[in-house]
């Protein structure tokens, strides 16, 4: 490999970031195969490839959003309805240390700090929640499931198929959004899909071209100096 090549692919993995406004514009199918086949050369264990994706567009995205959407709506309304949308697996920890918490507070105050978002504007930040289930106007949904058969093993290896798919789709101009919180409502989103009793959803990724006019786009978040979580064991 060639430092053009090793330029490439840095540059795909350093500019993909968090989109959250998309253009209206479709995604060929043809493009979507082919992130799908690249990102398929993901490594397993034992080459188990667990991984399962449905993309999913037009009138069944539509009714997708609806369905999650208002189910979010009723939820804010109504905070113990969240019993009924309990995540598959546990994402987060139940209790937060630092520096995690200090950087997920960052991450938060950051993004709507950009939208002019203040503390206490609780239906603003519900707004700005509920666009996660709007997909931020992205025309391709994919919903990445494995088999409940499979262990924590599986959701490493789809993890790392999911970075492929953002990174193939990076190099070919588009961009993406993985979110965690369509989990909450993984009844509402397997019955939609059609999904079988046997399939546990992993993650959502929102698909598509990025609004370059809108200002959430200008929202990068920072990572750490390799200094700062690197142990060189040498003697």
């Amino acid at each position: 490999m060639n430092m053009d090549q090793v330029r490439y692919v840095d540059d795909a993995i350093t500019s993909r970031h968090s989109v959250r406004a998309f253009l209206d514009t479709p995604v060929d199918t043809q493009t979507i195969k082919d992130i799908l086949a690249v990102a398929s050369r993901a490594p397993s264990g034992t080459n188990t490839q667990p991984w399962k994706v449905y993309v999913v567009t037009g009138k069944k995205r539509a009714e997708m959003i609806d369905r999650v959407c208002t189910a979010q709506v009723e939820l804010f309304q109504k905070p113990e309805l969240a019993q009924h949308y309990q995540e598959t697996f546990a994402y987060y920890p139940e209790t937060w240390i630092s520096p995690f918490i200090d950087r997920r507070r960052e991450n938060g105050w950051g993004l709507y700090g950009l939208l002019g978002i203040q503390k206490g504007e609780k239906d603003r930040m519900a707004a700005q929640q509920l666009r996660n289930f709007q997909l931020f106007d992205a025309p391709v949904a994919l919903y990445f499931t494995v088999n409940k058969i499979m262990g924590i093993g599986a959701k490493m290896d789809i993890s790392m198929m999911i970075q492929n798919v953002m990174i193939a789709a990076k190099a070919r101009g588009l961009d993406t959004c993985p979110q965690a919180a369509w989990n909450h409502f993984h009844p509402i989103v397997l019955e939609v899909l059609g999904a079988p009793e046997d399939e546990d959803l992993v993650c959502a990724v929102a698909l598509g071209y990025a609004d370059p006019d809108h200002i959430v786009n200008t929202f990068i978040t920072p990572r750490e100096p390799v200094e700062n979580f690197t142990v060189f064991v040498d003697e």
